[in-house]
């Protein structure tokens, strides 16, 4: 992936620090010696140095009564300690909102003063008025005790994600790695990728500098809002990973440079192309394969806030991200269902509509443009009068075919006339079909080859069945002679030509029990084909996300 990093970014916490925790009964004792040869130094700055803390935080827990100097409570954070002088200094315990809850935690990393975690989607990062309790840091209290140390009602917590975002977080699990990554985010040393699924594909690369702030009043969302007027500058970048053919949507590797709320969707909205599943800034559809917005902390880079080796973590997305882009890369299965005079071609459509699958005749169009006062109808009447036309207006079936036997010419001038009005009927078909989420839909056009249609995507299937047997078909159903046989089967390709250009056969030789044996079997190698192509559909994807997950 090519680097997106620019000069103009600015990564800040959308909240400060929450300093308002309450003294607690229970807590951690930490005793220090100050060593010999110590010059005299403020009691704030001899503990913030020695446990590590901030002087803000070590003044605030002296003026409150947490420290003792040679076993005397002392609340003056300018009280100079001499060498010798025991300090013990009383660490505030987890408070009764912020109890361990056990849970899940895919912890990706962990050492003594950091975690990554995946984070599922649905699952609230800290608590708040709407959510007390079932949070992630409620979970991280569970599985790393020392974070009851850190104060404050979101421990350890030093960058966010929204609740229905998944993927990559940061925790800080000691005082000291809190405030190295605390200025880190400020000083944009932490680079954050997230995978994003769009509605509709916007350009392949792209950057959005709209500052965001408060929706002016709807104060659950954010908004593109002047400077001037409260907002606050922003800066996204996007690259896409993979577009869909049917436009559908596009998979983006998304680069934030800043940490506004809602930042990346608030931005893509604005350009167009919203979040798939994000209820808030996009559409509403019920149809929608997305429970939650699509939206993935993909990849994380920074220096390790107390050993300074460079850190680099890669997390696929869950599951539902390609559950979901399969459904929007669903179509339905097209398949034209061709072959000779007498194969069997309406028994293969007639068992294949009784299981349930949309099913659609050339011969039934060209009869339905043949009716009185269709296009194809007018068009004949005005080309050739009452050539082939009863009394009625009906065209004589029987008068027309021995004409075109006789002039090649008029059958071709005829089928110029009526194909176009054909096809577009069957393309219609095939987009009801689409419509109705059918998983296959079967044209039958006994004319395919020699039409020259294409229909991209498409399975051609012949009807496979020996001369014999289709001669006689055609003699006791039909009541053909050899010579209108012969002279129809002239206008067509020969069946061998028919078979070698086809992608699938089925085989109608025997009875119509044999023939519906062949019809579920047809059906079968379709559906198993159209999971192969999702499975090697889900593998460029996976290829394209996958990567080491351990530090580098």
């Amino acid at each position: 992936m090519t680097d997106m990093r620019d000069p103009r970014e600015t990564e800040e916490l959308e909240f400060s620090d929450d300093d308002a925790t309450p003294p607690s009964d229970e807590g951690e004792a930490r005793r220090f010696t100050v060593p010999a040869g110590t010059k005299k130094m403020r009691l704030d700055a001899f503990l913030g140095s020695a446990a590590e803390l901030s002087r803000s935080r070590v003044k605030k827990l002296v003026e409150r009564g947490d420290c003792l100097v040679d076993g005397v409570c002392c609340s003056d954070a300018d009280f100079r300690v001499r060498p010798g002088q025991t300090v013990e200094l009383r660490m505030p315990g987890a408070s009764e909102e912020l109890a361990p809850e056990e849970g899940p935690l895919d912890v990706v990393y962990a050492d003594d003063d950091i975690a990554v975690i995946d984070k599922p989607a649905g699952l609230t990062m800290h608590p708040c008025p709407s959510c007390p309790s079932g949070t992630l840091v409620h979970r991280l209290l569970a599985r790393f005790p020392q974070l009851a140390l850190q104060e404050g009602p979101r421990p350890g917590v030093v960058h966010r994600l929204d609740k229905d975002t998944s993927g990559l977080v940061i925790v800080a699990l000691s005082e000291r790695a809190r405030l190295r990554l605390i200025e880190d985010f400020a000083a944009r040393r932490v680079h954050k990728t997230y995978l994003a699924v769009t509605r509709g594909v916007p350009p392949l690369e792209g950057t959005s500098d709209l500052p965001i702030g408060r929706h002016p009043s709807i104060k659950t969302r954010m908004a593109v809002v002047p400077e001037d007027k409260g907002g606050r500058s922003a800066l996204t970048k996007w690259r896409a990973l993979y577009v869909s053919p049917s436009g559908r949507f596009a998979l983006l590797a998304v680069r934030l440079f800043t940490g506004r709320t809602h930042q990346i969707r608030v931005h893509l909205a604005q350009a167009g192309f919203p979040l798939w599943g994000d209820a808030v800034y996009g559409p509403e559809d019920k149809t929608s394969p997305a429970s939650r917005q699509l939206l993935h902390a993909w990849k994380l880079e920074f220096e390790h806030p107390v050993s300074g080796r460079a850190m680099r973590f890669v997390c696929p997305p869950p599951e539902d991200f390609p559950r979901a882009m399969l459904a929007l890369e669903k179509k339905t299965r097209r398949v034209i269902l061709t072959g000779m005079p007498g194969c069997g071609k309406s028994a293969v459509l007639a068992r294949m509509e009784a299981r349930g699958v949309p099913v659609w005749s050339a011969d039934g169009a060209v009869a339905s443009q043949y009716r009185p006062g269709a296009d194809g109808w007018h068009l004949m009447r005005q080309r050739w009068g009452d050539a082939f036309f009863d009394d009625d207006g009906t065209v004589n079936r029987g008068k027309l075919t021995s004409l075109l036997a006789s002039a090649p010419g008029m059958r071709r001038e005829l089928e110029r006339m009526i194909h176009p009005l054909v096809r577009g009927a069957m393309e219609a078909f095939f987009l009801r079909a689409q419509s109705c989420g059918a998983a296959v839909a079967v044209a039958e056009v006994p004319l395919w080859f020699e039409t020259g249609w294409t229909c991209p995507g498409a399975d051609i299937a012949v009807i496979t069945c020996p001369d014999g047997i289709r001669h006689e078909r055609l003699r006791a159903t039909r009541n053909w002679s050899d010579a209108k046989i012969a002279a129809v089967e002239s206008w067509q390709w020969k069946q061998e030509d028919k078979i070698a250009a086809a992608d699938l056969l089925i085989r109608n030789d025997g009875t119509l029990e044999d023939l519906d044996e062949e019809v579920g079997a047809f059906l079968e190698v379709l559906s198993k084909r159209a999971r192969n192509e999702e499975e090697k559909l889900c593998a460029t994807w996976r290829r394209l996300w996958d990567g080491e997950t351990s530090p580098s």
